[in-house]
């Protein structure tokens, strides 16, 4: 986790959160949105896994009178870096507790690579979907000790953390799904034993998936794959209540208001409907 991160919340400043992006996605353009602290509280806590501690960044609203709803934040390949921060901060001030795991701890920091290929080769293909749903699952056993509703779990990540929505979906304690752009197809490896195209008949939570047509590396006919594959499986009521919203024109990382991929109004269409979703699914 990044450095500047690790700053409490009494101590952190907008300097100090400037540092906080991956020099992978660099240049951080002017429009990156940052979410204050005011009513909420955020900085990074450890959660742990066995004997592991790991690092995660949360953020829940100041004054609760009862257990906070649960999001569990999956970054992109540059893992808890500012933006997954904020994003965690904006789910605070709706009354959600927001926690983003550093996923790719054990493999290393992507900030150490400047390119977003070293950071695929040595720390997104080294870390395992087992050892990352293990992962979340701790950080929903965490959640529902600190506060939150265990009852009321969403999950949503960006990019790579898309792609592990749709396999978390398949875990019984999460309720509903967000995917952004997420990868739904591609080989099978040891450590991604299956795809999200191969799972729509085990999903245990529906899944609401944003994506955007000018998107280069998740190209339209892979999304009609999952449709197909959702379609399929159809006596799964999950698989069934699942659906996709498609963006014409939009890029890839859409959402993503630090990069020069980012359109407004799909991001805030995005956002919209992902709130709508965990509040139809029972989280909100």
């Amino acid at each position: 986790m990044k450095t500047s991160l690790r700053a409490s919340t009494a101590t952190v400043t907008a300097s100090a959160l400037s540092l906080g992006f991956v020099a992978a996605s660099e240049p951080v353009m002017a429009q990156a949105i940052k979410t204050d602290f005011a009513g909420i509280k955020a900085g990074e806590q450890d959660i742990p896994v066995g004997s592991f501690n790991l690092p995660a960044y949360i953020s829940r609203p100041e004054k609760a009178t009862g257990p906070l709803p649960v999001v569990i934040v999956v970054s992109e390949i540059f893992g808890v870096h500012e933006y997954i921060a904020d994003v965690t901060r904006r789910f605070a001030k709706l009354g959600y507790l927001a926690i983003a795991p550093e996923f790719f701890i054990r493999a290393g920091d992507p900030n150490t690579f400047g390119t977003i290929a070293e950071i695929q080769s040595n720390i997104v293909a080294k870390t395992p979907d087992t050892q990352v749903l293990g992962d979340l699952k701790a950080a929903i056993t965490w959640a529902g000790k600190n506060g939150g509703d265990p009852k009321k779990v969403a999950v949503t990540g960006f990019c790579w953390g898309g792609r592990i929505t749709w396999l978390s979906a398949t875990m019984p304690e999460v309720k509903a799904g967000v995917a952004w752009y997420g990868r739904l197809v591609g080989d099978k490896t040891a450590n991604n034993p299956k795809q999200p195209v191969e799972i729509a008949a085990e999903l245990k939570a529906p899944v609401l998936g944003l994506y955007g047509s000018a998107d280069t590396g998740i190209p339209v006919d892979t999304v009609d794959q999952m449709k197909a594959a959702l379609a399929k499986a159809s006596s799964n009521p999950s698989a069934k209540a699942s659906k996709f919203e498609i963006y014409p024109e939009a890029p890839h990382a859409f959402h993503a208001d630090y990069r020069a991929t980012y359109r407004e109004g799909p991001a805030k269409d995005g956002w919209a409907k992902c709130l709508a979703w965990f509040k139809q699914h029972g989280v909100a």
